[in-house]
């Protein structure tokens, strides 16, 4: 056969080829990320977890914690795998193949690069590493939001598109990335010496209180329940391996309670701006109310006037 009987290049065609392609590779560098978190966390010695304990710094995390919100991520993605899958709507799918993309099979795999060399204490590498994940979580959280928005009529590309993306990006950008960079710099104290652990407490408080102003940013803007979730989640993480000097203890307990309060505060006052907004007043049967021209009050769409947040 000389020729394919499809024509490669034609738009429609390149798209269902890069959906096959996600079909394959995304699964495949889920498993090996799994495989290779697992291993680095429980067959090897030292463990990932035994690092953590063996450089504490100022804003150490709860080894259980990350774990738990690791595993969180890996069903997040397992759910989007079969969303992969069994995806029908033009809308989704294009949202996959152009939101998405490889993006999810590079961070994937920088995930489990990470954990070797994190495991091997190459703690510059491992930093280096963490930086290009976040850059590559970003770049696909940023063109899902700009491109391919939530929206109601699609829930499930939100809860296994959006959420799982955003979720993974949290725990990088918040704490891997400055907690390697900390260790990386010798920003940490000997565990043999836990009474140096208010050692280098201001950077802490730096690191702790920008990242958390930028998640309590976003869940003000968007309402974002991902975020909240996972800036407190980390939050917990932080203030639960004790010891931690007092800036960063009390900014961490601060903000896990803000984060839900800003959560619920903004929903309940787009709820309240919505319901207020659109209250139109009576007119009678002429529409005689005074107004130049004969015009009466309008209906005010407030998600229009105010955005979609």
């Amino acid at each position: 056969m000389d020729s394919l009987p499809l024509d490669v290049s034609h738009p429609a065609v390149q798209d269902y080829l890069s959906l096959v392609r996600l079909q394959v590779l995304t699964p495949l560098s889920l498993l090996i990320n799994i495989a290779t978190l697992v291993v680095c966390s429980v067959i090897v010695k030292p463990s990932a977890g035994s690092i953590i304990k063996s450089h504490p710094t100022s804003i150490s995390p709860s080894p259980n914690l990350i774990s738990a919100y690791a595993i969180a991520i890996c069903l997040g993605q397992i759910g989007y795998c079969t969303l992969l899958v069994v995806a029908r709507k033009p809308e989704t799918k294009t949202t996959i193949v152009k939101g998405v993309g490889l993006s999810l099979v590079f961070a994937n795999w920088l995930m489990a690069l990470w954990a070797v060399c994190w495991v091997l204490e190459f703690f510059l590498l491992s930093t280096i590493l963490l930086g290009l994940l976040v850059l590559c979580l970003l770049y696909s959280n940023i063109a899902l939001l700009t491109y391919h928005p939530p929206t109601s009529s699609r829930p499930l590309d939100t809860a296994l598109i959006h959420a799982p993306l955003r979720f993974f990006l949290i725990l990088p950008l918040s704490l891997l990335f400055p907690y390697s960079l900390f260790i990386t710099l010798g920003l940490y104290y000997s565990p043999s010496n836990p009474e140096h652990y208010g050692r280098f407490a201001w950077p802490g408080f730096g690191v702790t209180c920008g990242a958390n102003l930028i998640g309590l940013f976003v869940i003000l803007m968007r309402r974002d329940i991902v975020w909240a979730v996972a800036a407190t989640w980390i939050c917990v993480s932080i203030w639960t391996a004790r010891p931690k000097p007092a800036p960063v203890y009390i900014t961490v307990i601060l903000f896990t309670v803000l984060h839900p309060l800003a959560l619920i505060g903004t929903i309940l006052y787009r709820r309240l701006t919505k319901r207020e907004g659109r209250i139109a007043l009576p007119t009678d049967e002429d529409h005689d109310t005074g107004a130049p021209n004969g015009r009466g009050p309008r209906e005010i769409d407030a998600e229009a006037l105010w955005g979609s947040g």
